[in-house]
């Protein structure tokens, strides 16, 4: 199991009332979700945001996209992403974003595990094949798995507003 990330409740951006977010709390609302957002950056600089399905899973982000998509192809010249997911409502609810580093993975029984993942969570539409170090899907395509491993994560709670941010251990190479 990885360390827990450090716990900073910002007060700058936190009402008088506020407490920490814990860390649990944010890790639930992760792992629950059902639809994130990602953002990568393109080569001109200028970012790229997208919905996607994905996995809280061993302290990391897993999610999986065709190897011709932006996202990939963005992936490819610069790991950086955030991924943000939450209540989308102005005053209540809790809303997560996580910064980290996205590397493709090709172990196929590490990627079998993740396969059978999407299955519990999302439903038997979401039946992968592992073939060639991605994913093959019923309705046609290969797919590219990434694992994102966390570096800070904030999350926004609104009653009281709050803002907590989580350290995760260094990545060599982020900053």
């Amino acid at each position: 199991m990885a360390p827990a990330p450090t716990v900073h409740l910002d007060p700058r951006y936190s009402a008088a009332a506020a407490t920490a977010t814990a860390w649990e709390t944010a890790r639930t609302l992760l792992e629950r979700a059902e639809l994130y957002w990602i953002s990568t950056v393109r080569p001109s600089g200028q970012p790229h945001v997208t919905p996607l399905i994905a996995l809280w899973h061993d302290e990391r982000f897993w999610f999986c996209t065709g190897p011709a998509e932006q996202k990939t192809r963005n992936l490819d010249r610069n790991r950086r992403a955030t991924i943000t997911t939450g209540a989308n409502t102005l005053d209540r609810g809790l809303d997560v974003t996580v910064e980290g580093i996205a590397t493709a993975q090709h172990d196929e029984y590490v990627l079998a595990r993740i396969a059978a993942l999407y299955v519990t969570k999302y439903g038997p539409s979401w039946t992968f094949s592992v073939r060639d170090g991605g994913f093959d899907h019923a309705g046609g395509g290969h797919a590219t798995v990434f694992a994102m491993q966390p570096i800070i994560a904030h999350a926004f709670a609104k009653d009281p507003y709050s803002q907590t941010s989580f350290t995760f251990p260094a990545v060599v190479g982020y900053r």
